[in-house]
């Protein structure tokens, strides 16, 4: 994705922003995912690498874990693997002087592409943390996004989308790109490939990939580098005449709807400037949209660009689109009910509430009314669970100031257990939401591991005091985990629904070698889950002298084997809640 400005932007200006102290590089040792990434548990100040995600030609994306805020991130490096290497597994050097301009060059545009999403916020664009320059490259901390591409989305569907649909996504990004040309900046590659649809229908405009275009117009022709059929032809041009603008975006926009409807994109744009063979939407997909909606794709894919829609403002009128309100909420998936109302209708029965802590909440079919906080009911037959029973209260002691002992906190005990994971055993997770909205939003979660195990899943509430074992729980004990497969969590007979009090839960994934057992850590049922009492939970960390963490559990063996597995990989996560809107 590219992100340089419309008019004559020189990248020799744009000063990269440093944080204080450099980040400095501490590997663990474990081989790398490839020849170029950097070592599974290596550290970049407080971010640490515990997976790969993607590496291509100029780039490698890393999933880290950020150990200031406790939340999975994407971390990005520049690195043109035909242009440099390590030199001594960690530093970027350029591996000839005669790409030393070039890799120069891309270094500037990847810290300008960085630059500019650090100055955007909207839910589709792609948000930047913070970005620094060290190790003879330069690196950006993004959110750790997963979805599906609009090319890949498109072709699982029997039937290309309706209008509302194209209108629901239209108008967003139409929002995200007011957003940048408002601040003089362009994309100029919006592609179906480019375009990630997150698990909340949201698109994201993705690859602002200014070091890689810069790259190719310095070593290879610029044809290589535009996509056909979704350049427009300013974008071929070497003209100062043929300006590009805002209008240039328009154009890939409509090229990207034409490919939704028909199922190709429009011909290259340059041919079409010799002679114009493409039949216009209004005529081939005539009857299946409105007249208006068509005629407005068919303007904003004109050749020329004065024809065109000039700005985003034109194209959303002539769309007949209203006007979205700057940082939606996107709408909750329609076959999931959201709010107060949706609780109760859930199952045509009503809904109780069970404290076990201000944090989450579970869907049940019955009702059990105990006072304020979290929701933590589960499915059950009616005669099973009576009305008004099996409440439970958890502990909000503080800890005890033992004079000598080791002080716990709830935080750091889940710091703890992260720490002692098994470092080349990968385990990944991926949240739906990263922010929920109270009373409204499901909490949603997916797990990956290198290898097959035994889940388990620690949370601490926003309070920082609630410290729980949500799974295995009562209801659901199947914890089994295959190599490379994805396991969903909650699970239908447990869902999850933000409760607030505002403020951010933190989770730990165990995957596990062999079963795990608790009860030394003092874990008690508060059914269907189970937590781990405050201050029961400090005397015991405080006396605890084990080898392995207290709060990861000891592996449940079998008297016979000879070889007892205490090993376990994990991954840390965090979800924020936030007042509904």
């Amino acid at each position: 994705m590219n992100a340089t400005p419309p008019q004559g932007d020189d990248d020799s200006t744009v000063m990269p922003t440093r944080i204080p102290e450099e980040p400095v590089i501490a590997a663990s040792g474990a081989k790398p995912a490839n020849q170029n990434s950097l070592p599974i548990g290596s550290k970049l100040g407080e971010f640490e690498i515990v997976g790969l995600i993607g590496a291509g030609g100029f780039g490698i994306v890393y999933l880290a874990y950020d150990h200031s805020l406790h939340r999975q991130v994407a971390l990005k490096e520049y690195m043109p693997a035909a242009l440099a290497g390590r030199d001594d597994g960690v530093t970027v050097v350029v591996r000839s002087e005669r790409n030393a301009e070039t890799f120069q060059a891309g270094l500037r545009s990847f810290i300008n592409e960085a630059q500019l999403l650090a100055q955007f916020d909207h839910p589709s664009l792609v948000k930047v943390y913070r970005f620094w320059e060290s190790n003879g490259t330069a690196y950006m901390v993004m959110p750790f996004y997963q979805g599906v591409t609009l090319k890949e989305t498109l072709a699982l569907m029997s039937d290309p989308p309706d209008e509302a649909w194209l209108k629901g996504l239209l108008a967003q990004l139409l929002e995200a790109l007011g957003v940048i040309h408002a601040d003089h900046c362009l994309h100029r590659d919006i592609a179906p490939d480019n375009i990630l649809i997150l698990p909340d229908g949201r698109p994201l405009l993705l690859d602002f990939g200014a070091a890689r275009r810069v790259i190719g117009n310095m070593t290879q022709a610029l044809t290589v580098i535009l996509k056909p059929g979704y350049a427009p032809v300013e974008q071929y041009a070497d003209d100062p005449a043929m300006r590009q603008g805002p209008w240039t975006d328009i154009y890939a926009l409509a090229a990207v709807t034409y490919f939704a409807i028909t199922g190709h994109p429009p011909a290259p744009s340059v041919g079409r400037m010799m002679s114009d063979s493409l039949i216009p939407l209004s005529t081939t997909a005539a009857g299946r949209y409105s007249v208006q909606f068509l005629q407005a794709i068919d303007l904003a894919l004109a050749v020329k660009p004065e024809n065109r829609p000039q700005n985003v403002m034109e194209l959303r009128a002539l769309l007949g689109l209203t006007a979205v309100r700057q940082h939606q909420h996107p709408p909750a998936p329609p076959h999931e009910p959201s709010g107060a109302t949706a609780r109760a209708a859930a199952d045509g029965s009503t809904i109780s509430r069970q404290r076990v802590g201000p944090y989450i909440a579970v869907f049940v079919m019955l009702l059990a009314a105990v006072g304020t906080g979290i929701f933590l009911l589960r499915d059950k037959p009616a005669e099973t669970q009576p009305a008004g029973t099996g409440a439970m209260t958890s502990s909000v002691a503080t800890a005890p100031d033992v004079i000598g002992a080791r002080q716990f906190d709830p935080m750091r005990a889940l710091d703890e257990v992260f720490e002692g994971r098994e470092r080349n055993h990968a385990v990944t997770v991926s949240t739906e939401k990263a922010q929920t909205r109270i009373g409204k939003d499901f909490l949603r979660f997916r797990i990956r591991s290198a290898r097959a195990g035994y889940v388990y899943l620690l949370m601490v509430g926003t309070n920082r005091s609630d410290f729980f074992l949500l799974f295995p729980n009562a209801v659901d004990k199947n914890n089994n985990i295959k190599a490379g497969e994805q396991f969903d969590l909650p699970r239908p007979e447990w869902k999850m629904v933000a409760e607030g009090p505002p403020g951010t839960d933190h989770f730990v994934v165990i995957v596990s070698d062999r079963p795990r057992d608790f009860s030394a850590a003092g874990l008690a049922a508060v059914d269907p889950f189970a937590e781990f009492p405050l201050d029961q939970a400090a005397r015991l960390y405080s006396d605890y002298t084990g080898s392995t963490p207290l709060f990861a559990g000891k592996a449940i063996c079998a008297v016979s084997m000879r070889n007892c597995s205490e090993s376990y990989g994990a991954a840390m996560f965090s979800i924020e809640e936030i007042r509904g809107t």
